[in-house]
């Protein structure tokens, strides 16, 4: 009995275990199959998420080259004409000025070239950054595909050479005028794709773009093997292969898919290892139920042998299972073959409760290693309630420069967590404890400072959430550096201090006229207008604003504060409708400029002394006529009234000369006084030809002694002209005088100097020429600079500070000569706007 009761429970084991081995094998490869396909399609879509975030990158980086400043300058004084067909620049190992130069390695493949195109898609500038040519085919394909005026455009195209991706973005001068385009030009290879994925091991997978028409690989993350121009089902029994679209990236003209395909021996020997280790289980299973069956059936035989009716009773007893039938007594072993298959059904439940238990470890050991393992590129480490290191990612690895063995079982606080920040780190634990109760959708967020290896200090955020590990409760730490986040502000504070450090002026006004800002150094001008912040502008100055907002334009204002002089700048942000006042002070310049025009006046008079010290002869010589006839006719009178003759008409008539000379002697003497006398600048309406006249009469005792008499042909129309009389003057007498000079040297016959007038438009000229010997070519382009002269006793400043005096009245003047033939000198003065009164004081 108890011989054939072992037999039958074994033999019965092993038949129940050979049933259920088959329907859990099946259910289990199904399930397995089904898993390793979703694994294979996640891992797919973030290798093409990992791909688009590279390419994004790339677009990133176009927009930044496109708006730095240094290209803005370099397109200001460019102007590319529509339709213009041109032959590119082309730069070869020599950076173009207009690419910025490399501050830190980028993790991004260098493009092979970098274009200029213009808004009709003509590329004006090529940088051949790889040293090769660029190919005629992207010249054909920068179009309407390619460029977008609205956004940045990354565009994957297929040329001969293979897959290129093109990234354009809009191009802007200083002024913020659009000029065209930067186009990237990336070659789409091996190494391209491999980069996109850095930072993420590939293993044994590729990663490939294949052309979704005939679905040919076009490129692939291997350069091994023969990969690129091989069909897709030459690979479909080495590899698993998914497929994922691109048509963000694609052109109108060529459809490519994203691939990644993972070796069939690893997929093939994951699932032996599952497999494997399932039947192992199965197997450990089989055997414990096998053994307690037979061991129960022994046992059971065993009793049955002594008294199979009160271990009947017993079994009802302790498994409440109901005797069949109304009758108890017959075939025992009946009776226990009934038992038997109530106990079979318990044990059944057991051995499910019991693999459902294991799925469900299997399960949590798997997220735990996927929440490590497959994060993000932040370092993560998980403790234990010690705060012992339980797990460290790769990724913690690099940041901290230590290998996962050398920290495992170490205490994450003593190791890596500033001694300052221990206690912070300590209460993130404890707050993550309590509010989460152990469950990971809670966690504690902080800032604190971690060291590396070499103990240099970085400040990261820390995120920690609490996870239920079986019945022990453990840490997930993610760490993120943020240092290059507290670099950025302090960067912007720095920026948002620049404008309150500024030692000029800063204001910013609303079209209200609103002050909204002013910095300190305006306080002056706040002072000038009576307002503080927050208060309107005045009138004038809230009109200005208005006009700057509405003609969209920088406006210029100078002020005079209480002796300090500014220079205020109005700069329109129309879109933010205000406007930006940049001051600048400028009271040592307009100091400089006034102490320049009193230097200048000075000059003037010291020049024009020397030129009446040159005519004193001939003006004491004018002056002695009226004194010589009043001599002679106060001794005419004199004698007749001693004498007796004559009579009472005959005196008049003689004293009536006497004052005609007097006048005209007063007249030579004002006339003296007003050329030499220093006063300030005066201008006045005044005939050209009076002033003519009036210089003539200066070198009239000149000529006469020359034999010259001085040719005037004056205009028939009075030439009115808005000038300071004396310094004009000056210019004419200063003209009149060189002319006497240069006709002094050649024969009496030969003698001539002649005064024209007249009008040519809105302007008046007068040019007084001489028969001299003329002026010689090397001498008459310097015959306005300083100290430079033709005369033995000359200065040389004549000319110069005539150019001055004709320059201020907004004229010109220059000289015309020919060897032998004399010399012509011409001044040019504008006329006035409008013909009034002459002044009478200068008749």
């Amino acid at each position: 009995m108890p011989v054939l009761a072992i037999l039958v429970g074994l033999a019965t084991g092993f038949v129940v275990w050979g049933v259920l081995d088959q329907i859990q094998s099946r259910s289990v490869h199904k399930i397995l199959q089904r898993e390793l396909r979703t694994q294979l399609d996640q891992r797919s879509r973030e290798n093409l998420i990992r791909f688009d975030h590279y390419v994004q990158n790339y677009a990133s980086t176009a927009t930044l080259l496109a708006s730095h400043r240094r290209l803005g300058h370099y397109l200001e004084p460019l102007f590319w004409p529509p339709g213009d067909a041109v032959r590119p620049i082309i730069y070869g190992a020599t950076p173009p000025p207009w690419v910025p130069p490399a501050r830190e390695q980028s993790t991004l493949t260098t493009p092979t070239h970098l274009l200029l195109v213009d808004r009709e898609g003509g590329v004006r500038e090529v940088y051949e950054v790889a040293g090769k040519p660029l190919p005629e085919e992207i010249r054909d394909r920068v179009g309407g595909q390619v460029l977008s005026d609205s956004d940045v455009r990354a565009v994957l195209t297929r040329l001969s050479d293979g897959p290129m991706l093109l990234v354009s973005s809009v191009i802007e001068d200083v002024q913020g005028y659009p000029m065209g385009y930067l186009v990237l030009v990336v070659a789409v290879n091996d190494e391209f794709l491999a980069a996109s994925q850095r930072g993420m091991p590939l293993g044994n997978a590729v990663l490939t773009l294949v052309d979704s028409d005939d679905l040919r690989i076009l490129v692939s993350s291997r350069s091994d093997e023969p990969f690129a121009g091989s069909p897709v089902d030459r690979w479909s029994g080495e590899y698993q292969i998914t497929f994922q679209s691109l048509t963000q990236y694609e052109g109108t003209d060529w459809n490519v898919m994203f691939a990644t395909l993972v070796p069939e021996g690893i997929v093939a020997g994951l699932a032996k290892r599952v497999g494997q280790f399932e039947e192992r289980q199965r197997l450990i299973s089989a055997l414990a139920f096998i053994s307690v069956f037979t061991l129960v059936i022994y046992l059971v035989s065993v009793r049955l042998n002594r008294v199979l009716k009160r271990m009947s009773r017993f079994s009802q007893r302790v498994l409440g299972i109901a005797q069949p039938g109304p009758e108890r007594t017959g075939n025992q072993l009946l009776l226990l073959e009934e038992w038997l298959h109530q106990f079979g059904q318990l044990v059944l439940k057991t051995r499910e409760e019991m693999r459902e238990r294991h799925e469900s470890e299997m399960r949590q050991s798997e997220a735990l290693k996927t929440a490590i393992l497959e994060a993000s590129l932040d370092p993560i480490v998980t403790i234990d309630e010690q705060g012992s290191i339980i797990e460290f990612n790769p990724t913690a690895e690099r940041a901290f420069g230590f290998h996962r063995d050398q920290v495992l079982g170490k205490r994450f606080a003593e190791l890596f967590v500033a001694p300052g920040d221990r206690a912070l780190l300590q209460i993130l634990l404890h707050a993550s404890r309590e509010q989460g109760g152990g469950v990971a959708e809670h966690y504690a967020r902080g800032e604190l400072g971690v060291l590396r290896s070499d103990q240099s200090r970085i400040p990261v955020e820390v995120s920690v959430v609490p996870l239920m590990h079986g019945p022990e409760l453990v840490y997930t730490v993610y760490l993120h550096d943020v240092s290059e986040r507290r670099k950025a502000e302090r960067e912007i504070k720095s920026l948002a201090r620049f404008a309150s450090e500024s030692p000029s002026p800063t204001l910013r006004v609303t079209r209200q006229g609103t002050l909204v800002y002013a910095n300190a150094a305006s306080l002056p001008l706040l002072a000038y207008w009576g307002c503080r912040r927050g208060q309107t502008l005045p009138l004038f100055w809230r009109g200005q604003v208005s006009r700057a907002l509405d003609e969209n334009r920088d406006l210029e204002q100078e002020v005079n504060c209480d002796g300090q002089f500014y220079s205020l700048l109005l700069a329109p942000v129309r879109e933010l409708d205000y406007v930006n006042i940049y001051g600048r002070e400028i009271t040592e310049v307009r100091r400089a400029e006034q102490e320049a025009r009193q230097h200048q006046a000075e000059l003037v008079h010291v020049c024009r002394l020397s030129t009446m010290g040159e005519v004193a002869t001939g003006m004491a010589h004018e002056l002695n006529q009226p004194l010589s006839a009043i001599a002679n006719y106060a001794n005419g009178c004199s004698r007749r009234l001693h004498s007796g003759m004559g009579g009472k008409k005959d005196l008049l008539a003689a004293l009536r000369q006497i004052t005609s000379q007097a006048e005209r002697a007063s007249e030579i003497i004002r006339r003296l006084r007003a050329l030499v006398g220093k006063q300030p600048p005066t201008r006045s309406r005044v005939d050209l030809n009076h002033l003519v006249r009036e210089v003539c009469s200066f070198v009239e005792y000149d000529c006469h002694k020359l034999g010259v008499p001085v040719d005037l042909e004056l205009s028939s129309e009075p030439l009115i002209v808005s000038v300071d009389l004396v310094q004009i003057e000056q210019v004419l007498l200063n003209l009149v005088r060189n002319g006497l000079d240069a006709i002094e040297a050649i024969p009496p016959g030969d003698r001539c100097l002649r005064i024209r007038t007249a009008r040519d438009a809105q302007r008046v000229r007068v040019t007084v020429s001489d028969s001299g010997r003329g002026i010689e070519p090397g001498e008459l382009t310097r015959l306005f600079d300083p100290f430079f002269t033709t005369k033995p006793s000359g200065m040389g400043m004549g000319l110069p500070i005539s150019q001055t005096i004709v320059h201020d009245h907004a004229g010109r003047i220059w000289a015309t000569s020919e060897p032998g033939a004399g010399a012509d000198f011409h001044v040019e003065l504008p006329s006035a706007d409008a013909v009034g009164p002459i002044d009478e004081t200068t008749e």
